[in-house]
């Protein structure tokens, strides 16, 4: 899952948060739908990789998606 900008996609790295659909629920692991499966993102392993290794986009998140890693990256690194 990508958590960058969208204004930094140009660079060689992205930030991402691997997702996971079967780690525990937690407050740092937000639910989200990917592809119509229920899966969790894994905030607290938020790192950097290259652009050129990701696969495909498989979607886009909605607003409340969007806030509740927003809410979970906040928690994770103490913002």
């Amino acid at each position: 899952m990508i958590v960058q900008a969208d204004d930094l996609l140009a660079l060689s790295t992205v930030i991402v948060c691997p997702t996971s659909q079967s780690t525990r629920s937690a407050s740092f692991h937000p639910e989200v739908s990917v592809e119509d499966e229920p899966t969790r993102v894994l905030c607290e392993m938020v790192g950097a990789v290259d652009a050129h290794a990701l696969g495909k986009q498989v979607g886009h998140l909605t607003i409340d998606e969007m806030r509740s890693i927003d809410d979970a990256l906040l928690l994770v690194l103490d913002l």
